[in-house]
């Protein structure tokens, strides 16, 4: 699904620059309020885990793969808005560092991999998590249905985009129905990932899962016949429990290991977006990626000839720089949160009112 330059003319593509850049603008606003101190450098590590499993594309029909969006996945862990910007780190340190999905494209690939992934799944999933049972399975079901339906509305997103900009005079409706066949089946590959992720992440630290935020039943009381809630009040969990710490490492090692040991066993077939383009002729424009001669260009070290190191170092890195710069955006909002809520901020306020 990384547009590459070339496919979108650029009056389009400044269009998308545009509603991605106002999305990501909403979202640093809205990712305060979702942020705290656990989950701040958790999504740093979603960011770093969605770059991992990007790499290992899986086979999903003759000559095609897929690999993980991932707007789902993030949206259901920290947060839609912090969602979104997850995605937006990984398609950047993507575009800059590996070449993958073009630069004058970056806006086109952050509107269909994070925004709309994020909105649709999001939408999808608190709708469910509504109507069925108040239960961790409920959780995890919600959460294939949301990452199922998310990868073809991204791809039908991009067939609406290319109808507007798209650069070769091909069928919209057979484009149409190729994208969405073939991204049905990935998005049951990414459904599976999503879930087992959630369901993984749910099954130890419920607490840590912004979707599953609500699952706590409320205490009830009978008081002259009726059950009424009980005053909320903090669950006694022992510092060390609360520490998303130990999350952390598994989840970085897990990234490490995939990006770094694991993607060398990746499918080598084009991707869904790859394989419609050849058989349709929307790559006949295609422009040279701007970083083509990048040291990490293709998910590999330059100079290196053993394609394994060369692969898994590049994996390696990817995971490193993604991580560091994933969490340093979030920690700055969280920072800015905190000095939104701080006592002097508050006095001033209080001091302003009397």
């Amino acid at each position: 699904m990384h547009v590459p330059d070339g496919f979108i003319d650029a009056p389009t593509s400044a269009v998308t620059g545009v509603v991605a850049a106002a999305a990501v603008a909403v979202s640093l606003r809205g990712a305060r309020r979702e942020l705290d101190e656990r989950t701040a450098p958790l999504a740093g590590l979603v960011a770093a885990f969605i770059f991992a499993v990007q790499m290992l594309n899986f086979p999903v029909a003759a000559g095609t793969s897929g690999h993980l969006l991932g707007g789902a996945l993030a949206a259901i862990l920290v947060g839609p808005y912090t969602g979104v910007l997850c995605v937006s780190v990984v398609l950047l340190m993507q575009g800059i560092l590996f070449a993958d999905g073009g630069l004058t494209a970056l806006g086109v690939n952050i509107t269909n991999m994070a925004i709309v992934t994020t909105v649709v799944a999001y939408a999808v999933f608190r709708g469910l998590v509504k109507v069925l049972p108040r239960s961790r399975r409920s959780v995890t079901v919600a959460s294939f249905v949301a990452a199922l339906l998310s990868v073809p509305a991204a791809a039908l997103a991009f067939t609406l985009m290319y109808a507007v900009g798209g650069t070769t005079d091909v069928s919209i409706g057979k484009v149409a129905g190729a994208m969405v066949g073939v991204h049905i089946l990935i998005g049951i590959g990414e459904a599976t990932i999503t879930a087992l992720t959630v369901g993984a992440v749910v099954a130890v630290r419920p607490d840590l899962v912004y979707g599953a935020r609500d699952l706590r039943r409320r205490l009830q009381l009978r008081v002259g016949g009726e059950l009424v809630d009980a005053p909320a009040a903090e669950p006694a969990v022992p510092v060390a429990a609360r520490s998303p710490r130990k999350v952390w490492a598994v989840g970085l090692v897990t990234s490490l290991v995939l990006a770094g040991f694991v993607s060398f066993y990746a499918s080598a077939n084009p991707d869904g977006l790859e394989k419609v383009a050849a058989d349709h002729g929307i790559d006949k424009k295609t422009e040279d990626h701007s970083t083509a001669d990048s040291p990490l260009a293709d998910y590999g070290v330059k100079d290196i000839t053993d394609a394994r190191l060369s692969g898994g170092l590049a994996g390696v890195i990817g995971v490193g720089v993604t991580v560091v710069a994933g969490s340093a955006v979030f920690w700055a909002v969280r920072r800015r949160r905190t000095d939104d809520v701080s006592p002097s901020s508050t006095s001033s306020t209080a001091g302003s009112s009397a």
